[in-house]
C-alpha cells in the first residue's frame, strides 16, 4: 500500500514540538532583540518568528514523517504484518536507512527459514530413530524426546523429572553421576516395574559444553527383555540337549566297555547290549533330528508361507504313515468334517510335520483298543489370549482327541516346553525326545495361529490347531 506523507498520517507528538522549538529559539531571540533595540517594527518582528517557525515545521516534517512511517514499518516488521518496504521515501538518510533495515530483514528470514527448516529436518531424523531417545537438562528434567520414547513412555513425560519416569535406584545413580559430571557417559541394564518388568539397556552421555542448549545428557533406552530371554532359552536348549544325549551315550559307551572286557566272549551278552545300543542310537537320532527341524523353524521365521494347502489331502497322507503304528496300539483312527474345509496359505511341509505329529502322540499316549478321532471344522477367527499374534479373518481348526489319561493342570502349563515330558510317561517308559510339541508350536506361531490343549476325566485329550486361511 502507498502511503503519502501528509500531514494528517502524522502523529504530532511532544517530540516533534520539541524539535521545532529547539531548532526556532535562536531566530526567534534574534527577532526579539532587534525588536528590544527597535531596530525592527514590532509586527515585522512577529512575522519573522512566524516565519522561523513555519519554515523549521515544514523543513522538519519530511523527515519526521518518514522516520515516524520507518518507525511503523519496523513494528510491523516485528509483529510479522508485511515482508518488504511499500512506501515512498523521498530523503535520502531514510532511504539508506529503510534499505539497511529490510537487508537484514531479509538476512534474518533466511536464517530463520534455514533454521526452522534444519529444526524440521533433525526432529524428523530424530524420531525415525527405533529406540527412545530423551534429553535431560541439568536438573534431570525432561526437555526433548523422540516418538519412539513417547509411545513407549507416553506423551506426557516432556518437563517430568526422570525419577518421575524411572524407579529403579541403579538407573537413576547412573543418571545423576553423569549430570553431576562425575562421568562422561554410563551404561547399565536395568528392571523397570513400571513398564511391564522389561528389561532396558541405557547408555547416558553428557553432552559437550560448547552445546547451545538447555540439554545437559542423552539418554539412550534399548529394550534388551527379548535378547535375555533368547540367550537363556539358548543356554537352556544347550544344556538339556546335553543331558539328553549324554544319557543314552552314556549307555551305550557302557556297553562298548563291557562288550571290551568282561562280556567280550559272552555272545548272549553282546546280543543283548547290541538291541539296547540300537535303541539308544535311534533315540539320539531322533532327538538329533528334532534339535534339527527346532533349529530350522526358528531360523526360517520370516521365510514366506505361499503354498495352497489342502488340508484332507494332508490328513489323508498322515493318516496312512501312522495306520501301521495304530494298528500296533490297537487303536482305530475316526476321520470326522463339521463343514467345508476351504484350502489354506501356509508351508505345506511344516502343516504335515505338525499335524503328523499331533496325531504320532495322540496315537502314542491312547489306551489299547480305543479311538483317535480328527475332527476338521472351518471357523470365522481363531480364539487367542490377549497379546498373542494371531491373523484375523476366517480359519481352519485340526483336533485330535484320544481317551487319554487326564492331564494336570500343572502338566497342561509345561507341554510346549522343550524337552519336557510328564514323569507318567517316563515311568511308563514310553519313548519321546519332548520336542514334538516344542515344534509343533513354533510351527502354529510362524502361520500366526494356535495351538490349545483340553483335558477332561470324561472327553480325555484334545490338541487343536487354528490355521489361518489367509495369512
Amino acid at each position: 500500500m502507498k502511503q503519502l506523507f501528509k500531514f494528517n498520517h502524522i502523529k504530532i507528538n511532544k517530540a516533534f514540538v520539541k524539535r521545532v522549538f529547539i531548532i526556532s529559539l535562536p531566530s526567534v531571540l534574534i527577532f526579539s532583540a532587534l525588536f528590544a533595540l527597535d531596530w525592527l517594527p514590532g509586527n515585522i518582528a512577529l512575522l519573522c518568528c512566524l516565519f522561523a517557525i513555519t519554515s523549521n515545521i515544514f523543513m522538519l516534517f519530511p523527515i519526521s514523517s518518514e522516520l515516524h512511517a520507518l518507525r511503523q514499518y519496523i513494528e510491523s516488521l516485528a509483529v510479522g504484518k508485511v515482508n518488504e518496504l511499500d512506501i515512498d521515501l523521498s530523503e535520502k538518510d531514510t532511504k539508506d536507512l529503510a534499505q539497511a533495515i529490510t537487508s537484514i530483514h531479509r538476512l534474518w528470514t533466511s536464517k530463520t527459514d534455514a533454521l526452522e527448516a534444519q529444526a524440521l529436518s533433525d526432529a524428523a531424523v530424530f524420531d525415525t530413530f527405533p529406540d527412545p531417545i530423551l534429553m535431560l537438562d541439568g536438573e534431570g528434567n525432561i526437555i526433548g524426546s523422540n516418538m519412539a520414547a513417547k509411545q513407549f513412555l507416553g506423551y506426557d513425560i516432556t518437563y517430568n523429572n526422570i525419577d518421575r519416569i524411572f524407579s529403579t535406584n541403579i538407573f537413576i545413580n547412573s543418571v545423576a553421576k553423569v549430570l553431576k559430571g562425575n562421568s562422561d557417559s554410563e551404561r547399565v541394564v536395568f528392571h523397570t516395574p513400571e513398564r511391564g518388568n522389561r528389561q532396558l539397556f541405557a547408555h547416558i552421555t553428557k553432552l559437550p559444553q560448547q552445546t547451545k542448549s538447555r540439554s545437559v545428557a542423552v539418554v539412550s533406552l534399548y529394550d534388551v527383555s527379548r535378547a535375555i530371554s533368547l540367550e537363556k532359552m539358548q543356554s537352556d536348549f544347550v544344556a538339556n540337549a546335553s543331558h539328553e544325549l549324554r544319557t543314552p551315550l552314556s549307555v551305550i559307551s557302557g556297553f562298548i566297555e563291557t562288550l571290551q572286557t568282561t562280556a567280550h566272549d559272552d555272545s548272549d551278552a553282546r546280543d543283548a547290549f547290541l538291541g539296547i545300543m540300537k535303541e539308544q542310537s535311534e533315540y539320539m537320532s531322533a532327538l538329533i533330528e528334532d534339535l534339527l527341524s527346532l533349529s530350522r523353524l526358528e531360523m526360517g521365521q520370516d521365510k514366506e508361507l505361499k503354498d495352497k494347502v489342502d488340508l484332507h489331502e494332508v490328513i489323508d497322507d498322515i493318516v496312512h504313515a501312522l495306520e501301521i503304528k495304530a494298528f500296533q496300539h490297537s487303536v482305530n483312527i475316526k476321520i470326522s468334517e463339521i463343514n467345508r474345509i476351504p484350502k489354506i496359505i501356509g508351508d505345506n511341509q511344516q502343516i504335515h510335520q505338525v499335524l503328523q505329529n499331533l496325531l504320532d502322540n495322540a496315537i502314542k499316549y491312547a489306551p489299547e483298543h480305543s479311538e483317535v478321532s480328527i475332527e476338521l471344522k472351518a471357523v470365522p477367527e481363531i480364539p487367542a489370549k490377549p497379546g498373542q499374534n494371531v491373523a484375523s479373518g476366517r480359519a481352519v481348526s485340526i483336533a485330535f482327541n484320544n481317551k487319554g489319561q487326564k492331564i494336570n493342570k500343572e502338566d497342561l502349563a509345561r507341554l510346549t516346553e522343550k524337552f519336557y515330558r510328564m514323569q507318567i510317561h517316563k515311568d511308563m517308559k514310553i519313548k519321546g525326545t519332548g520336542l514334538g510339541l516344542a515344534i509343533a508350536k513354533q510351527i502354529v506361531l510362524h502361520h500366526r495361529g494356535n495351538l490349545t490343549v483340553s483335558s477332561t476325566s470324561y472327553k480325555g485329550n484334545t490338541f487343536t490347531v487354528y490355521l489361518p486361511v489367509k495369512q
